[in-house]
């Protein structure tokens, strides 16, 4: 490391106001920041200090995705060794293949090293084109804008590929990145002012864009399906009217369904939401809106029943485990920038979160997913919630003072 922190800081005079490279700072100074603690700090008794910043949040972040990182490459690469298996897909290509032999690996679908393989050649590519895409565009808009490279990518670099099937298309990939930096959060100005989740509007611009590639039953599994059905979601297998097998609530909380790469896993999401809850970035009001709002709504809806639809009978707790409500809650509706500021208006917008998911898995089972579009809708009424929570403490503040005499 003492070699590159010499490397950059010989370079560092190019890239100053007067250097040849001057123009071009943004790309200097993220990985500089990335990687190494800058060198300019606040002095003198005026200033408030935070062992906190934008970068220690962030990298915080990232740590408590690690679980579902892991995951994702493990399920994935798990679930098409066992479809590979089960003779309800195609065996492996031959450049598959030789990777397993070159590796010193037999294909065996349990083996945990040969999942984790297989996994990460559908989930790695995905992260790339996603870094390579997405960090260019925003290294672009630092440049014109003449600001620093924001730390606010290094998680939505993380997300994106996490809440995308294994077969998604990488051009696909690449637009729709594209499409979330730049109309969910640069057109307002960039981290820290966006109206709506940068990760979860690139994928509901693919989601809407390219329904077959992100929705199909055959996007789940990374293998080439023989039996269409066999890659479907539970979600999607209970709205249609099928039954589940017992295990199914168990294997949903542990990871082992077909699903996005990295929402499959209550378990890995919970171990994230532990490390976001105990520093203090991922808020347990939220969290707890969501639970209640969706356990209220979903015994609701098993309390009227239907004749017509299966997924008024699907358990209230199910809700927690299946689709990306798990992740979706601990990461999604969490973010400190488009959810609810106020500590009160975090209880009602998690609560919103927890009431429009149900409401679109129930009522329209055509989409029995839910949680993207849930949060998004959420995303726009936080401002509106604060609002009316902080005129609600000034109006009780008033009340206050004009019965004290004041």
């Amino acid at each position: 490391m003492k070699f590159l922190r010499d490397f950059l800081d010989k370079k560092a005079a190019d890239f100053e106001p007067g250097g040849k490279l001057h123009t071009f700072h943004a790309l200097y100074e993220a990985p500089d920041t990335l990687l190494f603690t800058p060198g300019e700090v606040t002095k003198g008794s005026t200033h408030v200090r935070d062992a906190l910043d934008l970068k220690r949040m962030m990298i915080t972040v990232v740590i408590a995705l690690i679980p579902c990182v892991l995951m994702a490459m493990y399920n994935t690469g798990y679930q098409a060794n066992m479809a590979i298996g089960s003779g309800s897909a195609l065996p492996l290509d031959n450049w598959q293949t030789s990777l397993y032999q070159w590796m010193g690996l037999s294909f065996d679908a349990t083996s945990m090293l040969a999942c984790v393989v297989h996994g990460a050649l559908y989930f790695l590519p995905v992260f790339l084109v996603t870094a390579a895409v997405g960090g260019n565009v925003e290294v672009g808009f630092a440049i014109v804008r003449k600001h620093e490279v924001n730390e606010g990518f290094l998680v939505t670099l993380f997300l994106f590929p996490l809440i995308l099937p294994p077969t998604i298309p990488l051009w696909q990939v690449a637009i729709g990145i594209v499409f979330g930096v730049i109309v969910a959060k640069e057109v307002f100005g960039g981290t820290g002012m966006n109206v709506l989740n940068v990760a979860l509007t690139a994928r509901a611009f693919l989601f809407f864009a390219y329904p077959a590639e992100i929705s199909g039953d055959k996007v789940w599994v990374a293998a080439e399906m023989i039996d269409g059905n066999s890659g479907a979601t539970w979600l999607a297998v209970a709205a249609a009217g099928g039954a589940m097998p017992e295990d199914t609530l168990m294997n949903a909380f542990l990871g082992y369904v077909p699903g996005s790469m990295g929402e499959t896993s209550a378990l890995a999401c919970l171990l994230g939401a532990g490390v976001l809850i105990a520093t203090g970035i991922g808020s347990w009001r939220t969290m707890l809106g969501v639970t209640i709002g969706t356990a209220a709504f979903g015994l609701l809806f098993n309390a009227i029943g239907s004749d017509t639809n299966s997924m008024f009978g699907l358990p209230w707790y199910a809700h927690f485990v299946l689709g990306g409500w798990m992740f979706g809650m601990v990461f999604m509706a969490t973010d400190p920038v488009t959810s609810a500021f106020t500590a009160k208006g975090k209880l009602f917008y998690g609560f919103g979160i927890g009431v429009m998911v149900v409401l679109v898995r129930v009522v329209n089972p055509a989409y029995p997913e839910g949680m993207m579009l849930a949060i998004l809708f959420m995303n726009m009424f936080a401002p509106l919630i604060d609002h009316f929570v902080v005129q609600g403490n000034i109006k009780r503040r008033a009340k206050r003072l004009v019965a004290h005499g004041a």
